[in-house]
């Protein structure tokens, strides 16, 4: 708990102090004042400068995959990018990932905080460096040139389709959170950005920070009122549960909250979120996420974007367990600890009871009063399994894994076991 308390009290700092720059990055484009060109070196600059400040040496392992894949896109075909873009970045994220837990576990050192940074950087990179290798790939895209370029050498071309791709893998808006934007839409925001003042931007910035600020004062609040153990390793019976339920809770007010400001920062630099070329979206929906009794619903809600990906990059292109694969994929992503191994892969499971349970109850014809009260019990049951899965991914040892799987808490996540093994399999929709 310490350790997600520190990581994300520092990154919320970074952000804040990037803030300045997107306003004056909006105001410089809207107001004509920044070409083309130098928006995408602003944006570099920016990303440069606060990967340093936040990562300290540690950001040099941000910047080798940077220039590596920016260099790769321009040498391998089209028909093989993606995958030589998915093992070498995949295996680097993971030599980094291991390398971590030596120091960790090996060496009992104190996890860094501009070490733990960088990590978190280094996925969101992985996000990024594949999307673009999926749409080289399906030739959603082509590398497009300025056209006050087309008029010079080849050379001049090659080198500012450099800058564009390394802009877009570090871009300061998105380099230490927010959600992940394609490099299409990256490109389209930043060569039409408004010719008029967008105070769109300013209202973004008050309602994202004052959401931010209204959930860190309930978060420390709750942390006033709320005995907690993240652990698990002394609570007794039923205090178990009150114990996951409670740590749980504030694990959700700290991401919550930072994502709102990752958002927020986000879009006031001029950048939105666009799923299936649709209307601008948010990334983080509280009220769904606390209100769903649907495993299922909070799945594709939680950090919506990065679901989209996953969708993208591992579902739909597996053939047998689909669901299976993205989560242990992400549990991959996300760094192989023991807790997040068992969470991911519960987290399947659980998923795939969910889609059986609702399919043979939630079309059942009942009065008002029975339908109302199968949703309160399935609400209750979602949360407490998304409890469950949750503080199975934050635990970062194997006797705080053994400690909640033996605990109280394990009965609702059996519930569901046994429901997937007796009812039957849904309907491919």
């Amino acid at each position: 708990m310490d350790y997600i308390q520190v990581t994300f009290h520092r990154v919320a700092v970074y952000q804040m102090a990037a803030f300045p720059c997107a306003l004056l990055y909006g105001y410089l484009c809207s107001s004509g004042h920044l070409p083309i060109t130098l928006r995408y070196i602003y944006l570099l600059v920016g990303g440069v400068i606060l990967a340093c400040a936040s990562m300290g040496l540690y950001a040099i392992l941000i910047f080798i995959p940077a220039l590596c894949f920016t260099a790769m896109f321009h040498i391998v075909s089209w028909e093989s990018v993606h995958r030589w873009a998915f093992l070498l970045q995949m295996t680097w994220q993971t030599g980094c990932h291991l390398w971590l837990m030596y120091r960790q576990y090996y060496m009992e050192e104190t996890m860094h905080v501009k070490l733990s940074i960088m990590i978190s950087s280094l996925m969101l990179l992985t996000q990024k460096v594949t999307s673009l290798a999926m749409d080289l790939h399906e030739r959603k895209m082509i590398f497009t040139i300025n056209q006050c370029m087309k008029e010079k050498s080849f050379h001049a071309e090659w080198r500012y389709s450099i800058l564009v791709i390394l802009s877009y893998f570090m871009f300061f808006p998105a380099l230490l959170g927010g959600p992940l934007c394609s490099f299409v839409e990256f490109q389209q925001k930043v060569t039409k950005a408004p010719l008029c003042p967008n105070f769109r931007h300013a209202w973004t910035l008050v309602r994202g920070f004052t959401l931010f600020m209204l959930l860190q004062v309930l978060r420390a609040v709750l942390l006033e009122k709320i005995t907690y153990q993240c652990d698990l390793m002394d609570c007794r019976h039923l205090d178990c549960i009150y114990v996951m339920w409670s740590t749980v809770l504030i694990f959700k007010l700290t991401y919550y909250s930072h994502w709102l400001l990752d958002e927020a920062l986000f879009h006031t630099a001029g950048f939105s979120i666009v799923l299936y070329s649709q209307a601008e979206v948010s990334d983080i929906n509280i009220f769904t996420l606390e209100t769903t009794n649907k495993i299922s619903v909070f799945a594709r809600t939680w950090n919506k974007s990065t679901a989209m990906w996953l969708r993208r990059l591992v579902y739909a292109n597996c053939r047998t367990r689909p669901l299976l694969c993205t989560f242990a994929f992400s549990a991959w992503w996300h760094g192989l600890y023991p807790g997040q191994i068992f969470g991911f892969l519960c987290w399947a499971l659980m998923l795939e009871a969910d889609y059986r349970i609702h399919r043979n109850l939630d079309f059942i014809s009942k009065p008002w009063y029975i339908r109302y009260l199968y949703k309160t019990c399935t609400w209750l049951q979602t949360q407490l399994i998304i409890a469950y899965v949750m503080a199975a991914i934050e635990s970062r040892t194997l006797a705080s894994v053994s400690a909640l799987c033996f605990s109280y808490n394990s009965f609702f996540p059996i519930i569901y076991c046994i429901s997937c093994i007796y009812l039957g399999k849904p309907k491919k929709g």
